[in-house]
């Protein structure tokens, strides 16, 4: 069993980073190699932490990992040096662990028991997590996983995200023949081209790609499902179901604030997408940040990712807005109570390596030279209010107004739904008046045998959700094409299921 006073005798230690101006200037990861010896060897003692709960919050669907991620069952074999078995327990629930031990915040460590107070700290399931995937690959735990049966059944799953490959790899491991149509030039949806190199090297998409395929998944980039390269009258000729994994894509704007329509002022995909293409071999991005100021409206991770990307292509400043006032520093009970996910103030790593955060600051205005291009941003401090009903004003606290230089600004202030494409209309659904997806509880669309899953069902979401989703909605297909209804595949999620929250 575990040692149950593991977490009084060692001290938490997130994974170790590159030094800041070493990883500044280059697009490698952050992270030093979780293969490195010493590194793994630290990551043992990190896994002899966890007690190994009684009631393990860290796994609960609602408070902790969407996936049921066995943890405790990981985290001792990791202690123990069994890292085989650890490769094998933590791919029982998750296809892609490495996605998430890079990129999901975890959900998983804020439930922790651990965390109830803040001191001695949760354990670090996200570095013993993506320790366990690196180490898995390395040693040669982990390749493909042939089908035992063939169905005959054809499967198309449109878009190539982690919801998207979650569901095809479920679907493929079950026996059917599947086929994932992208309409980019690569495959991997957001974590091709919307995730920066130097959090997560696209290698490590491809080499999953290479065993989806050796385990018979067929892909198709460069095909625009609903239009020409594939009608929909012969995607549903051609397979016994459709998995639609299209993403959340269509970028939230300002258009009310003045001078919006100056140049230089960009959605955060129009900037991040030319940025990765860049790093793909695709030559020079159109929107650089080299030599200029920078000012990124919106603190999310998407505007962190904007952040790390103009300090890389060498910006003179860079500046993030937040409308919003600094967290506190430790989690409050009457706020968000543990297990919930805290509302507490965080430094992501890109922010670490220079500029400056703005809180309960707005743009009043966007201030142009005589081009036409954006010069500088008005600034005034601002207060967020709910109304009674919800609903959100952003209020001026200063008549007080403050001009900033500003040769880029970038929009990162969330996403609104699948952006505008033929197939939906043309299936025959109807968008929710949110602008996502809407299912049944068996994941299947309006549509007859047309499943949807990750954001563009859920809107935009966390990466850990997206997996979770793709496997629930693979189990639903898979049941669907039984001539008994019946599945074996895992489905770890209700499509209504959501995170706990506190109530209020």
């Amino acid at each position: 069993m575990a040692d149950p006073r593991g977490f009084l005798k060692y001290e938490r230690q997130d994974n170790p980073k590159r030094p800041v101006e070493e990883r500044r200037a280059d697009w490698h990861e952050l992270y030093a190699p979780l293969t490195d010896p010493e590194v793994r060897s630290g990551t043992e003692v990190q896994a002899a932490r966890c007690m190994d709960c009684g009631i393990p919050f860290c796994h609960s669907g609602g408070a902790g990992c969407p996936l049921g991620n066995l943890i405790p069952e990981w985290n001792d074999h990791v202690r123990r040096g069994e890292w085989a078995r650890a490769t094998d327990r933590l791919h029982a629930t998750n296809n892609f662990p490495e996605f998430t031990g890079a990129l999901c915040p975890a959900p998983c460590e804020a439930a922790c028991v651990l965390s109830i107070t803040s001191q001695p700290g949760p354990v670090t399931i996200k570095r013993v997590e993506w320790s366990i995937a690196e180490n898995g690959w390395a040693d040669g735990n982990i390749g493909p996983q042939l089908p035992a049966i063939r169905t005959g059944k054809r499967v198309a799953v449109v878009g190539s995200g982690p919801a998207g490959l979650a569901a095809a790899q479920q679907l493929t491991r079950a026996g059917h023949d599947v086929t994932v149509y992208e309409r980019d030039d690569r495959l991997g949806g957001l974590m091709r081209y919307g995730i920066p190199e130097y959090k997560f090297e696209k290698w490590e998409v491809d080499r999953r790609l290479d065993q989806m395929r050796a385990e018979g998944t067929r892909f198709v980039p460069n095909c625009e499902v609903g239009g020409e390269g594939l009608p929909v009258e012969r995607l549903r000729a051609e397979h016994d179901a459709v998995v639609l994994a299209v993403g959340a894509l269509a970028g939230r704007d300002d258009p009310t604030i003045p001078g919006r329509d100056l140049d230089g002022i960009h959605l955060a995909m129009e900037y991040l997408v030319p940025a990765n293409r860049e790093q793909e071999g695709d030559g020079p991005s159109p929107i650089d940040a080299r030599g200029g100021n920078v000012v990124i409206i919106g603190g999310g991770d998407t505007g962190a990712d904007c952040y790390g990307t103009a300090t890389r292509q060498g910006a003179i400043g860079v500046h993030q807005l937040d409308q919003y006032p600094p967290p506190p520093q430790t989690r409050q009970e009457s706020s968000s109570p543990w297990p919930t996910w805290p509302y507490v103030f965080r430094t992501p790593p890109a922010l670490e390596e220079g500029g400056e955060r703005l809180f309960a600051t707005a743009v009043r205005r966007f201030v142009g030279d005589d081009r036409g291009h954006v010069r500088a941003v008005e600034l005034s401090s601002v207060e967020v209010r709910r109304g009674e009903d919800g609903s959100r004003e952003v209020v001026p606290t200063s008549e007080e107004v403050h001009e900033m230089p500003a040769d880029l600004v970038l929009f990162s202030i969330g996403f609104t739904g699948p952006d505008d494409m033929a197939l939906i209309p043309a299936l025959g659904i109807e968008r929710s008046p949110k602008g996502s997806i809407p299912c049944g509880s068996d994941w299947q669309t309006d549509a007859p045998g047309v499943f949807v899953c990750g954001d563009a069902h859920r809107g935009a979401s966390l990466i850990v959700w997206a997996i979770a989703e793709g496997r629930s909605a693979a189990a639903a297909v898979d049941r669907y094409l039984d001539p008994d209804g019946s599945t074996d595949l895992p489905s770890p999620l209700h499509p209504g299921a959501l995170p706990l929250s506190p109530a209020g």
